[in-house]
């Protein structure tokens, strides 16, 4: 991390003079900050902004569709060159998604409560965010994503017994480069290639028609960092452990089982059990259908209020 310039501290004494000591702002708009998991892009949700709040998405360093996208991954696809192509995610770290979450928050902070929100692998990046700016969030909302306290990592609690039912392994077969050339996955979401659609409609999105897993799935980027996922994501009980927190479970998940997602819930209110979660439930695949996904914002908008 660079040293704070003088126009940083002088953000950052406007920031903290903004909010209150437990992190929530004296006025103005709730912003929620979202953070994707995995090969997402920056997305924020219009229906919160029809409702009144602010928001907007993350744009973790690397994951921008210009970045990713070429030529060779188009149809006809020509996947000896998409394979050979540098990634621009190689040697991204959990700090450099912490560092970009972080800015957004110190930007929003000012104009209100900010509630962010990690899906998937955006959990680990959330936690740490929490680690860094504890008094500028009003809470964080774990979207069945990963939360790490007794175990280090992501790919810690994928390895668990509760972890080891996740379908993500089968995904793997869609892979179209090697790792340890392009230093990162690379991921041939474009297929045509009916066994890889099948692992992945059943790992991310099985009750899903065929249009909207498809559509979902054209969603995604490529490349993803090899080190998000093996980084030591835990949270700190006087930092982390203080911003109040949500976890909304999806029962249907076979990317993070349930049962991966009760283990989480259960260490993290065991590290902190001042600040234990308050729990959601929603019938929905780890990708959540259009009609999941309203129940999903109606949860989000209660939070905001």
């Amino acid at each position: 991390m660079t040293n704070i310039s003088r126009r940083g501290m002088l953000q950052a004494t406007a920031v903290a003079g903004a909010v209150t000591a437990t992190g929530a702002a004296k006025k103005g708009v709730t912003t929620y900050v979202f953070v994707t998991g995995a090969n997402g892009v920056a997305t924020a949700d219009p229906e919160l902004a029809l409702r009144g709040y602010r928001t907007v998405g993350v744009e973790l360093p690397g994951h921008g569709p210009a970045e990713q996208f070429h030529a060779s991954y188009q149809a006809p696809q020509d996947l000896a060159t998409f394979a050979s192509l540098p990634s621009p995610v190689a040697g991204v770290t959990l700090d450099d998604h912490v560092a970009a979450t972080v800015k957004a928050v110190r930007r929003a902070a000012p104009h209100g409560p900010v509630i962010l929100v990690g899906g998937s692998l955006g959990g680990v990046v959330i936690t740490k965010v929490a680690d860094a700016v504890p008094d500028l969030i009003h809470r964080l909302v774990y979207d069945t994503a990963f939360c790490c306290t007794r175990l280090r990592s992501a790919a810690d609690y994928l390895g668990t017994p509760e972890g080891k039912a996740s379908l993500v392994p089968n995904l793997v077969k869609g892979m179209v480069a090697d790792p340890r050339v392009i230093k990162a996955s690379r991921t041939n979401w474009r297929t045509n290639d009916k066994e890889f659609l099948r692992a992945a409609k059943e790992a991310f999105m099985a009750e899903a028609s065929e249009g909207e897993f498809l559509a979902m799935l054209n969603t995604l980027l490529p490349d993803e960092s090899l080190q998000v996922p093996v980084a030591d994501a835990r949270g700190h009980k006087d930092r982390w452990g203080r911003v109040p927190r949500t976890y909304i479970r999806h029962a249907k998940d076979r990317t993070i089982p349930l049962a991966l997602q009760d283990r989480m819930i259960r260490e993290a209110d065991a590290a902190t059990p001042g600040n234990r979660f308050q729990v959601f439930t929603v019938e929905a695949s780890h990708a959540p259908t259009a009609e999941a996904t309203r129940k999903i914002i109606e949860i989000l908008d209660r939070l905001g209020k």
